[in-house]
């Protein structure tokens, strides 16, 4: 068992029918989650649509999640803007919460030297474990090796990588170059087996929403050597794999539908992001019947 365990979702943040935090209805889905086997939460990452949310939001969130589950809770703090990250990240301790996931600043598109001072200034801004998440497809930066490999090595409090970009050969690199107390996660869903085979110790995902038995399962037939078992397990997520996120509905969009379509806390996503289109709860139905048969 790592630091934060081997099944972590990164949690939806539910809203009311106006488009309001429900705060009730992020303690009662956290609660129900925890109950499906996942061994910790990320709150108000990306897929719990931060960059939506006010500070004040974000922190009731974390506040209304932490009085409701005692498993580690991780706090995506990260933002383009280093000063207000580190706020954001200072307020995170003051919570209760266990850690942060600090994603690459988006949009910026800064040099290396920018991303390093950025992560360094955030990091400094708590004693919580920090998590770096690395996901080019989004920041349109790649967290580069050597950077990442300064950090891991001389920054005490960053203790892991949550890694979405897509590439193994790279994530095996990261390994063998990092501290073995240094944890890689894959931040895919997709790519959690072909990352668990180069040194990832689990994954932060979206599926575990609904699969956090069938992921927890997976992982747990790799680390026991039954590689024709968790293969097996991964070929029937793959229509899961495929519903979490297209370019007609991106993440978050199917995880709050099936999440509706259960019967839990969800509401639909904000602007930009915006209502789901009409069937996709019933196509999430149909994934879930496919998956557990």
């Amino acid at each position: 068992m790592t630091r934060f365990g081997s099944v972590i979702t990164a949690m939806v943040t539910p809203f009311d029918a106006d488009g309001g935090i429900d705060l009730e209805g992020a303690a009662e889905l956290a609660d129900w989650l925890v109950g499906q086997g996942n061994d910790a939460l990320v709150v108000t990452g990306s897929t719990g649509e931060a960059s939506v949310l006010t500070d004040d939001e974000q922190v009731a969130v974390w506040r209304a999640v932490r009085a409701a589950v005692s498993v580690p809770l991780i706090a995506g703090s990260g933002t383009n803007d280093t000063a207000h990250a580190a706020g954001l990240t200072a307020q995170a301790a003051k919570v209760g919460l266990d850690g942060v996931l600090v994603v690459t600043p988006y949009y910026n598109r800064p040099p290396q030297a920018g991303l390093e001072a950025h992560f360094r200034t955030v990091a400094a801004a708590t004693e919580l474990p920090v998590l770096l998440y690395d996901i080019p497809i989004r920041s349109s930066r790649k967290i580069g090796h050597e950077m990442l490999v300064r950090l891991a090595t001389e920054v005490p409090n960053i203790v892991g990588l949550k890694d979405a970009a897509g590439n193994p050969a790279e994530t095996a690199r990261t390994v063998a170059d990092t501290p073995e107390d240094f944890y890689v996660y894959a931040g895919d869903d997709a790519m959690t087996l072909p990352m668990m085979a180069v040194g990832a110790v689990g994954i932060i995902s979206v599926a575990a929403h609904w699969a956090a038995p069938e992921m927890s399962a997976m992982i747990e037939a790799f680390e026991r050597g039954d590689h024709p078992k968790a293969a097996e397990i991964n070929a029937s997520l793959l229509e899961s794999y495929d519903f979490e996120s297209s370019d007609l509905t991106p993440n978050p969009i199917p995880a709050k539908a099936m999440m509706r379509a259960l019967g839990r806390p969800s509401g639909q996503c904000r602007l930009p992001l915006g209502r789901a289109p009409e069937g996709l709860e019933a196509r999430a139905l149909a994934v879930l019947g496919a998956l557990r048969g």
